[in-house]
């Protein structure tokens, strides 16, 4: 894939994510047109030991996980995984905290 045809992401990563990364923060390339869902699988392909943190068995956002496109929870966007990208976004990527 040439450059004229990807565009790069920054994702941040968070807590137990990083060390799993080895960085704060990575730039992912994607195709042109991407979408979240995309750039989850890219992720995965690049760092799969966050498979198990970030998916469900049937591929969908894991509760375990947090996706923000410019601070805003894909899990609530109306899209969700199907939310365009364009470049230069930032995406954050938390574990999910729980407690009381």
């Amino acid at each position: 894939m040439s450059s004229a045809e990807e565009t790069t992401v920054r994702v941040r990563f968070y807590a137990t994510f990083r060390p799993i990364v080895g960085a704060r923060h990575a730039e992912v390339a994607v195709p042109r047109g991407a979408r979240v869902g995309d750039l989850l699988d890219a992720i995965l392909v690049r760092w799969p030991a966050l498979r198990e943190h970030l998916v469900r068995p049937d591929g969908g956002l894991s509760k375990r996980a947090n996706l923000f496109v410019d601070g805003r929870a894909v899990r609530f966007l109306p899209a969700g995984l199907d939310t365009p990208l364009e470049a230069g976004q930032e995406i954050d990527c938390f574990p999910a905290v729980a407690g009381g």
